[in-house]
């Protein structure tokens, strides 16, 4: 049964196998090769693997190139995009910045106009007072004038009937000549008072006039100090809350780190300190309130840009490159940053402010740079090519620290990049992201 078949296969191999042979002739002798089926079979299938491993082959490089080419040409779009946005970023940063500076150069203006009128409406008020105390006294003395001349006018009518029948004509006329000009001078006393009475009375409503505008002045006043309130407590909204998301979506306590960032800039005084409108130990007004929380969001805002440039939420490579490998478990072990792929000789950047502690070959990180920053937080930068800072130097953010290389444990030419916190790696595209959200 087995023969037969055995057979029946070298038959059928036969049919699309014939047996060959091969001759080699020298000049003294003729020898053969002889090709069975099963070796034309043998070699025919060895080809057809050899052919069929070289065009997947060939066609994996074929995509790879391909994908590789697509992937980078949307990196430098993205790249592209992303140096765009933080143009238009930077200028609307820009702007706020002024119009927040103008705004508290109005603000300022306004108060110190708001303190002119405030001034200028009490001593109107203090001098409307003194005028109506004036012409209460005015008036009491008028009445009392008054009566004095009833008084006297009753006297002289009495004096006159009882000189009518003693006395004779010289002297009745004398008596009469002297009470006449008594009356005329309380007369013209009389007339000078009321006289002064009415200018007082003038003066007094003039003054009430003025208090009047004064008081609509500073109505008009408040609504402007209000509506400069409103824009700008609605900018400083605008400005902070993308400031806080970004420092929690970095996985970093917004509170703690200005209390940070300000115990290293405890300095006092200045254009943002709180407003101080009483020495009299008076509550402070709703104006007042206001102004100094716009001067605590301006305060935070500034603080958060110290804390900006002192953390890592820039790229560390701007241009030619492609992002090859993430954070987390490969083959079995963590890997601790992000891989990012170039030609060798391509800039890498400081990502934040801060100073170098390290800066030469450490094993297979190959040639390494270590940067130490603020709130415990230090960057690495491995497999480069070149070093260009040394250890002990203070870079800023986009300062060129070295170039891109395939040194170390590696296999091609890329940077390999790790944020460390209080010494633990954490996801260096957690803050990259973060960063892009803002700036």
């Amino acid at each position: 049964m087995r023969s037969r078949l055995v057979q029946k296969i070298h038959t059928t191999l036969e049919t699309y196998f014939p047996e060959k042979r091969l001759f080699l002739r020298s000049d003294t002798d003729t020898r053969f090769i002889r090709l069975k089926s099963e070796t034309q079979l043998v070699i025919w299938a060895g080809l057809t693997m050899t052919l069929a491993w070289t065009i997947i082959a060939t066609a994996i490089l074929l995509m790879d190139s391909i994908g590789a080419g697509n992937f980078r040409a949307q990196a430098q779009r993205d790249q592209i995009i992303y140096e765009d946005r933080l143009n238009r970023l930077s200028s609307e940063r820009d702007v706020r910045a002024t119009e927040a500076a103008a705004a508290q150069e109005r603000f300022t203006t306004a108060l110190e106009q708001i303190s002119a009128m405030q001034s200028e409406l009490l001593r109107s008020e203090d001098r409307r007072r003194e005028m109506e105390t004036g012409i209460e006294v005015i008036q009491a003395t008028l009445r009392r004038t008054m009566q004095d001349r009833q008084a006297l006018q009753a006297r002289i009518d009495a004096l006159t009937t009882s000189l009518d029948g003693t006395a004779s004509g010289t002297t009745v006329a004398s008596a009469s000549g002297e009470m006449l000009g008594t009356v005329d001078f309380l007369s013209d006393a009389l007339a000078q008072t009321a006289a002064e009475r009415d200018r007082i009375e003038a003066d007094a409503r003039a003054a009430i006039d003025r208090a009047a505008e004064l008081e609509l002045e500073m109505r008009l006043m408040e609504d402007r100090n209000d509506e400069i309130f409103r824009q700008l407590e609605e900018a400083m909204l605008v400005s902070v809350e993308p400031l806080d998301n970004m420092f929690r979506a970095a996985g970093m306590d917004p509170e703690r780190l200005l209390r940070t960032v300000r115990e290293g800039y405890s300095g006092t005084g200045g254009p943002l300190a709180p407003l101080q409108f009483s020495t009299r130990g008076e509550a402070p007004s709703a104006d007042a309130l206001r102004a100094n929380q716009i001067l605590g969001a301006m305060d935070r805002i500034n603080v958060y840009r110290i804390a900006a440039e002192q953390l890592p939420f820039a790229m560390p490579v701007f241009s030619n490159f492609r992002y090859t490998s993430g954070f987390g478990q490969r083959w079995g072990r963590l890997h601790a940053g992000s891989d990012f792929a170039g030609p060798v000789g391509t800039p890498v950047y400081a990502t934040a402010d801060g100073v170098v502690v390290d800066a030469g070959w450490s094993s297979g990180y190959g040639r390494l740079i270590k940067i130490r920053h603020a709130n415990g937080v230090e960057t690495r930068y491995a497999h480069l090519s070149r070093i260009r800072v040394n250890k002990g130097d203070r870079v800023s953010r986009g300062d060129r620290i070295g170039d891109m290389g395939n040194s170390g444990r590696s296999t091609g030419p890329h940077l390999h990049y790790e944020i460390r916190v209080d010494g633990r790696p954490v996801n260096p595209m957690t803050f990259i992201r973060a960063g892009r959200d803002v700036f």
